[in-house]
């Protein structure tokens, strides 16, 4: 309880009824003796204030924070004693003061942005709070508590600073990944344009140079069967080696194909797609759904950039339908393929399965190479194949591949 004095009462002790709390005078206001203890005590800096903003009581710990002795401070305006100047040394009005708006505007506040003065014309950074002194509704002042808070806005700072630091490098390291990726991603380009090439050379070199002796030694043993037609032993012989040459014909045929695929050069990708995808029904033997539609006027990507797009489109659809029949355990497959058409065409491929699945931590295992490298195959040119797959209910693969240049014209296959 707190009761301003007037300029006649300053007496030292004050007659009291028996029972009332001992009083003593604390910078010009009667304190109970409990509320001095309480006042002296506590590490908060506290002072009052009356309605011109003058103190009417402070206690040790703010009279000390500020640098000034106890009677120093008392009857002096708060405001141009400790908070006339704001950090960047422009001057505080009084009118925008937070703590003498707590009486004037009935504004209680709580600020931890500003900085107060010392004594001494130092600053530090403090958090304050004023609240009105009310009797009966009557506003009488404030009573404001003050904390030094310069350790914690250094510490913030140097946090800040950290996070700034971190954030710069973790930037500069991103920045040193994504032309690291770039470069990789370009360079596993470059190695699957040169397999392209060499696979190409060599289902050429064995078709033009086996394929021939192939040819010739089965008319060889034609002839010669032919000529031993009145020995049965030597006619069966020579029977058994023409089938056997036409299984190494058929056995070429399939190494080459798997090399590169004749049809893709000679009727183009959507023709190979097709013929892959029957390819792959009539050998698994799974109940089939298939559906293509090729927007009109939408060809197949020529060009060395439309070859090689058209290369890694038809190996994702090769890996695609390798990892339905060597892991999936289906029963059917559905095969979606879907062109738009121009301007801006887009191939869209969805196989799904009724297989086994597989969890989502399996399909992104680091040594799960089939499928790192369909994505990798996908992003260089732009695409996106996403995969959703839960255990026991099957697997859907999509593929999303924007072509690299709308066909001009073109026949669909």
């Amino acid at each position: 309880m707190i009761h301003e004095l007037t300029s006649a009462s300053t007496p030292h002790t004050r007659d009291h009824a028996v029972g009332e709390p001992s009083l003593a005078p604390v910078g010009g206001v009667w304190v109970d003796q409990l509320n001095r203890r309480l006042l002296e005590s506590t590490g908060e800096g506290i002072f009052g204030v009356d309605m011109r903003g003058q103190c009417t009581f402070v206690n040790r710990a703010a009279a000390e924070m500020l640098g000034y002795a106890t009677g120093a401070v008392l009857g002096r305006n708060m405001h141009e004693l400790i908070h006339h100047t704001d950090a960047d040394g422009r001057p505080y009005p009084e009118a925008d003061c937070p703590i003498f708006n707590a009486f004037r505007r009935g504004l209680p506040c709580r600020i931890d942005s500003e900085v107060l003065w010392r004594a001494d014309g130092s600053a530090f950074s403090a958090e304050y709070s004023s609240h009105p002194i009310l009797d009966g509704g009557a506003v009488l002042g404030a009573v404001v508590t003050i904390v030094d808070i310069t350790a914690r806005k250094r510490s913030e700072a140097l946090l800040q600073q950290s996070h700034e630091q971190l954030e710069r490098r973790v930037a500069e390291r991103t920045v040193e990944l994504t032309h690291a990726l770039g470069a990789l991603r370009e360079l596993s380009a470059y190695s699957e344009s040169v397999r392209e090439e060499e696979r190409t050379r060599i289902a050429r070199e064995i078709h033009d140079e086996l394929g021939s002796l192939l040819v010739a030694l089965k008319m060889d043993v034609g002839w010669l069967e032919r000529r031993v037609s009145d020995r049965p032993e030597l006619s069966c012989k020579c029977h058994g080696m023409g089938r056997t040459i036409d299984t190494a014909v058929d056995n070429l045929g399939r190494i080459i194909t798997d090399l590169r695929p004749s049809i893709l050069d000679h009727q183009g990708l959507w023709a190979a797609l097709e013929w892959q995808a029957q390819e792959f029904i009539e050998t698994t033997e799974l109940a089939p759904d298939l559906q293509m539609h090729i927007a009109a006027h939408t060809g197949s990507p020529g060009g060395p950039d439309g070859n090689r797009w058209a290369i890694a489109v038809f190996r994702i659809f090769q890996e695609m339908l390798s990892n339905v029949a060597r892991h999936a355990r289906a029963r059917s497959v559905r095969i979606r393929l879907y062109v738009d058409g121009p301007p801006g065409p887009v191939l869209h491929i969805e196989v799904r399965d009724d297989g086994v699945g597989a969890e989502p931590a399996a399909l992104n295992h680091p040594r799960s190479y089939g499928v790192m490298g369909m994505r990798e195959r996908a992003g260089h040119f732009g695409g996106s194949l996403v995969i959703d797959s839960v255990p026991n209910h099957g697997t859907c693969v999509r593929l999303t591949m924007p072509m690299p240049v709308p066909a001009a014209s073109g026949e669909l296959p």
